[in-house]
């Protein structure tokens, strides 16, 4: 491990908690529809599309988004991998498990948030959120086949859980033959994300 000071990993320990309470704040801000709370948790110039940039922006696209689609919600966050690339920007990982109330149907979500974190003055946000879904479908209604995001009123689709990781389309295209192959080496330290990528380039978001 590369030699720090004891106060570099002081700052360390408090960013990683920081970030980690920024997740929690976000689930509960917008399951309780506090939009304010909401939208400064992230960057003061985030992009909300192509043409739209800021948080008041921000907070007018979820303002219609969970009027138009969601009566309640909750989001339970889980896992939670976070890297830095330096003292004041880091990358993460986080899965959710979300519950939809949606007209008559009760559906039910299993997901992941490819995050870039930034500290800007003191403070940790977010600069981007990049969702990856799995399914999502009615409570009663396992999501078994193709086409898991199975949405009331809606075609189904494919969601993006997997598609992030080179190692879900290389176990099941490479099924073992004969002896086992070597084990590869361990990732480096805060390079857990980057190895599990094969080193791609950072991930695309989709602008709205």
């Amino acid at each position: 491990m590369t030699d720090i000071s004891l106060l570099e990993r002081v700052d360390r320990l408090e960013s990683l908690d920081e970030i980690r309470q920024l997740a929690a704040k976000y689930s509960l801000s917008l399951d309780m529809r506090d939009l304010d709370s909401h939208v400064n948790l992230f960057a003061e110039d985030i992009r909300v599309s192509r043409e739209k940039v800021g948080r008041a922006h921000l907070r007018q696209w979820l303002d219609d988004t969970l009027r138009l689609q969601f009566t309640g919600t909750a989001h339970h966050i889980g896992n939670h991998i976070i890297e830095f690339e330096d003292p004041d920007h880091a990358h993460g990982v986080v899965y959710s498990k979300n519950e939809h109330e949606t007209g008559d149907e009760w559906v039910i979500m299993q997901m992941l948030y490819w995050d870039n974190y930034q500290r800007i003055e003191g403070r940790w946000y977010f600069r981007r959120r990049l969702p990856c879904y799995w399914y999502a479908t009615d409570l009663n209604k396992p999501p078994i086949g193709d086409n898991k995001m199975r949405w009331p009123d809606r075609d189904r689709y494919t969601g993006a859980f997997h598609d992030l990781w080179p190692s879900w389309k290389e176990f099941w295209a490479n099924p073992p033959v004969g002896d086992e192959p070597d084990v590869a080496a361990p990732a480096p330290i805060e390079q857990f994300l980057n190895t599990m990528r094969r080193d791609a380039a950072e991930p695309k978001i989709r602008v709205r």
